[in-house]
């Protein structure tokens, strides 16, 4: 053969290998699908929901950003709740059905996340909560597909009871029989689970209950309630709700004169210090609020090395999207903490280990999750409840402490190994609610 010829076919070869390389089109990276649904307008929106969304949007992007997770591109589909839990059913269904996300995640309130649990289940698909608390969204549910990196409602409860009753003889002068206490609560999922906890913790302590009483977080007027707290004279009163009916009841209380030494609020509307502020003025001061820990405040030394930089970035993007923050919300640490269990232990292993994001993949990855305390930016570790608890899929390491808000600073007062300083139990003589 020719070189001429020989050069004319290893041509025409090679026309013929890069026309076959052009018609064979490139493999898509494969990706997940999430939808994230936060309320971002109506009430909740400022009641923490809308921070919340922060938190899970500032780790979402930061996996965007390093690539996504094992060869999985990450895309979010941002879902808005409007504070309605037919809303939010009708908006986990329609991204399901609809925008065909692999599954969903996020979920502020526990009035929607109880519905919407079992709504998601029906359609085989993996849910995966950051941030709603009830107990009723688990407990006694038998579900396989949600999972709840989060404390539950009555950890809450019961935790603010107990603060009360370890620190009322040396702060309150009383032995608990003699402490009267107060439960009030929004009437929701969330309200009722986390006042459930409370009477649980005031049964065990030897409390004087003067009074529990719910309301609807809408109400126009809380004075009613106001009035028969002035009858029930309680020592403590613990208050569960979101805003603005928390900012409706400290005005009421205010102008009826209701005096008390002590209140202890459970997160949402008490973890969002700036509206709190803005509704009640000086008088935020030494109010105290149950929550998972603020991610700036763990003890740092204490965390998986990994994590310090972590909440770093988690507060530089937080100070940019929120420039001149006072007291950063617990609410944006917890999410961001929350969701980043997803990113870095579920979802990997889901791939690696079960060849995808399908909901069985993700859920028998979700069962192995096991780390110690330490082992997340909120400090506590992770383990998740399997099908013979009967609260299978809630993390059963989690848990929250008690913080005091004083001269726009928050400090973690309870437990006392995590404790930062003192608590000053009773409102200082002269303050507006000091019966002193």
């Amino acid at each position: 053969m020719s070189m001429r010829l020989g050069r004319r076919l290893l041509g025409a070869a090679i026309a013929v290998v890069a026309a076959l390389s052009l018609a064979v089109p490139a493999v898509a990276q494969p990706k997940i699908k999430i939808g994230v649904i936060f309320d971002l307008t109506g009430p909740l929106a400022g009641g923490g929901s809308e921070l919340h969304y922060l938190g899970v949007k500032i780790m979402v992007d930061h996996f965007i950003k390093q690539g996504g997770v094992e060869g999985y591109q990450i895309e979010a589909i941002y879902a808005d709740a409007q504070s309605k839990p037919d809303v939010a059913i009708n908006e986990a269904v329609r991204l399901i059905e609809q925008e065909k996300v692999d599954m969903v995640m996020g979920f502020f309130s526990s009035a929607q996340c109880v519905p919407v649990a079992a709504r998601v289940e029906q359609l085989k698909k993996f849910m995966f909560i950051t941030t709603c608390i009830s107990s009723a969204v688990l407990e006694n549910r038998n579900l396989k597909y949600v999972f709840r990196a989060q404390p539950s409602g009555s950890q809450f409860g019961e935790l603010s009871m107990d603060f009360v009753a370890q620190n009322a003889k040396e702060k309150l002068g009383k032995d608990a029989k003699d402490v009267r206490v107060a439960i009030i609560h929004e009437d929701g999922a969330y309200g009722v689970d986390v006042a459930k906890g409370n009477e649980a913790g005031a049964k065990k302590a030897g409390f004087n209950l003067v009074l529990k009483e719910g309301y609807s977080a809408t109400a126009p007027d809380l004075s009613a309630l106001v009035t028969k707290l002035k009858r029930a004279r309680p020592d403590v009163i613990f208050h569960t709700g979101y805003n603005p009916d928390i900012t409706l009841f400290h005005r009421q209380a205010r102008e009826n004169g209701l005096k008390f030494s002590a209140l202890i609020g459970h997160g949402a509307g008490y973890g969002v210090y700036a509206k709190l502020k803005e509704g009640l003025g000086k008088d935020v001061d030494y109010i105290y609020n149950v929550d998972p820990i603020s991610i700036w405040s763990t003890n740092q030394k204490a965390l998986d090395p990994k994590l310090p930089p972590l909440i770093q970035m988690v507060g530089e993007e937080y100070d940019k999207a929120k420039p001149g923050t006072t007291i950063r919300s617990a609410h944006v640490g917890m999410s961001a903490s929350n969701s980043y269990v997803f990113f870095t232990e579920v979802l990997p292993r889901s791939i690696k280990k079960y060849g995808g994001v399908d909901a069985d993949a993700l859920r028998k990855a979700a069962l192995e999750v096991d780390l110690p305390e330490g082992g997340t930016m909120l400090g506590f570790g992770v383990k998740f409840a399997g099908d013979d608890s009967p609260v299978a899929g809630q993390n059963l390491r989690a848990s929250p402490v008690i913080t005091q808000y004083i001269d726009d600073k928050s400090y973690v007062v309870w437990p006392k190994s995590q404790a930062q300083r003192e608590a000053v139990l009773e409102f200082p003589a002269g303050t507006t609610y000091s019966p002193k």
